[in-house]
């Protein structure tokens, strides 16, 4: 039976190519828009390279200070000193990285200027980011002890700043700010999207300009807390809140007196979405409002478009369904041949959906919009993707079929 409807759906579809070409240019450009989306959403808040360990890690990003009033606030990320004493003394997780986001600093090659950027981090960086050595290896805390001025540089970097980049630059000195620096590593770059990973040039966290001496809360760092395993994070939430509550309150930063603190160790996503939520109700309705509009742009306006083609469509079969019900067919095996019909097309809009998405990504990939960009379509969206499909099938499908399906024989066959 299934046989039977898939091929009536085929010689429909050669019949009226007209329709045909609406209704999978409707499905194919939409899903095409989602799944680009998709990959993208994912390629932003999924475990990727470096940072292969997202799951089971926590990510505290910044610190709210409040007055008395809660009338003013000041928010940004912490001094290193803050982070050593409250986070790298967690006893719950496996391992915690104290690093800065990126700075910028210049490096010259003849007159030539090469702008980059650069973060400091600590030895544990390197344990919990996955980054592929293509040279050398990263420094650790002997390096970091000695106060030794040694540098881990991406695979861009030493083909903008290295005549031959094909010869190993290892041992090699690179001129940053007037400061000879020894590189030891060279690895494959993170993307500009991975801000918590992402720099030209890496520094130990005690080389010049870090200020990793500053007391006080404030600071220019941050910290990623890996966990054991996930089901550990509640644990760390918990443990790394009992820890700032001890912190003293009401307290002065930079003669500004502040009664409450607020710092949060939460995963990537809920750390960016969280900062937006925390905003307050009127920003919150906005996000969402957008959001919904979004989504019924995506997936609503589409589905009505189609169900308006799909009863043009079956409108035009009524002398077939008239011929069928008089010999008995029943009103729901009616439906259900329009319905599975219609998920046969979408189906196929989903599949030139997917050959135009490779592309996209591949075009997106391979522009330089997004340095280092990783876009793929992953299991998570193909199945994303699927569903989608079977949604838009159904939505488009079995309005237009419950309708005619209900027509009585001399009204189907009059039609």
């Amino acid at each position: 039976m299934l046989t039977n409807y898939i091929k009536i759906a085929w010689k429909v579809l050669l019949r009226h190519p007209f329709y045909t070409f609406i209704t999978l240019f409707g499905i194919s450009l939409t899903l095409t828009v989602l799944m680009v989306l998709t990959s993208f959403l994912d390629h932003i808040f999924g475990s990727h390279y470096p940072e292969t360990k997202r799951d089971r890690s926590a990510y505290i990003m910044q610190v709210v200070q409040r007055d008395s009033a809660s009338s003013g606030r000041s928010t940004g990320p912490m001094s290193f000193k803050f982070l050593t004493n409250f986070v790298k003394t967690l006893k719950t997780p496996e391992r915690v990285t104290i690093c800065s986001f990126v700075n910028s600093s210049n490096a010259y090659v003849g007159s030539q200027k090469i702008k980059l950027n650069t973060k400091f981090t600590d030895a544990d960086f390197w344990r919990i980011m996955d980054f592929d050595f293509l040279e050398g290896k990263p420094y650790n805390e002997q390096n970091i002890a000695n106060g030794e001025y040694v540098v881990v540089i991406n695979d861009d970097l030493k083909k903008q700043y290295f005549d031959n980049s094909e010869e190993s630059v290892i041992g090699k000195t690179i001129d940053i700010e007037s400061i000879n620096y020894k590189i030891i590593g060279v690895v494959k770059g993170s993307p500009v999207t991975r801000p918590f990973s992402y720099a030209d040039v890496y520094f130990p966290y005690t080389a010049p300009k870090s200020n990793y001496q500053q007391s006080g809360m404030r600071g220019g760092f941050v910290s990623v807390i890996l966990a054991k395993q996930k089901s550990d994070i509640p644990a760390i939430q918990e443990e790394f809140q009992s820890r700032v509550s001890t912190i003293p309150l009401p307290g002065v930063e930079n003669g500004w007196k502040y009664h409450t603190v607020e710092i949060k160790a939460e995963p990537y996503a809920e750390n960016f979405i969280g900062t937006i939520l925390d905003a307050g109700p009127g920003l919150k309705t906005v996000f969402f409002g957008i959001l919904f509009f979004v989504l019924f742009m995506l997936l609503g306006l589409p589905a009505i478009n189609l169900v308006n083609v799909n009863v043009s469509r079956i409108m035009e079969r009524g002398s077939e369904i008239g011929i069928r019900k008089a010999f008995g067919a029943p009103v729901r095996t009616l439906v259900w041949q329009f319905i599975i019909e219609n998920i046969f097309i979408t189906f196929i809009g989903g599949a030139i959906a997917l050959l135009l998405t490779s592309i996209v990504i591949y075009f997106i990939n391979s522009s330089g919009w997004i340095a280092y960009a990783d876009l793929t379509i992953n299991l998570s969206v193909f199945l994303i993707s699927i569903l989608v499909c079977l949604i838009f099938g159904f939505l488009s499908g079995v309005l237009p079929a419950l309708r005619m399906s209900k027509l009585t024989i001399a009204e189907a066959l009059k039609s």
